[in-house]
């Protein structure tokens, strides 16, 4: 079993920042792409920003610039780091890692953690 645990959200004013942590955690699996994605009140859930195993990240398009996605395979956990935050950015923000099991791969979801942009 898989968890994902995130951390970091919060209410933070226009033009702030925030770090988003998503730790994994089990036995017996090797974690490939891990990501950010989130969803607004009303709207569906969008990806963020993802990482390969080997550190290369892709960007919405609406965050390029403003947010940078990381990670540390030794401790399976991933960042993002969000600078410049706009009101538009409030959503749900959800961590997912795919695993690879016995030659199977999965895709897990974490719990969510609110950010909220406002003045």
């Amino acid at each position: 079993q898989v968890q994902l645990v995130e951390s970091g959200g919060g209410l933070v004013q226009p033009g702030g920042s925030l770090r988003l942590s998503c730790a994994a955690s089990g036995r017996g699996f090797a974690i490939g792409p891990m990501g950010w994605y989130r969803q607004a009140p009303g709207k569906q859930r969008e990806l963020v920003a993802t990482i390969t195993s080997r550190g290369i990240g892709n960007y919405a398009d609406s965050v390029k610039g403003r947010c940078t996605v990381s990670r540390d395979n030794a401790k399976n956990t991933v960042y993002l780091q969000m600078n410049s935050l706009k009101p538009e950015d409030t959503a749900v923000y959800y961590c997912k890692a795919t695993t690879f099991i016995a030659g199977d791969e999965y895709d897990h979801w974490g719990q969510g953690t609110q950010v909220t942009v406002s003045s």
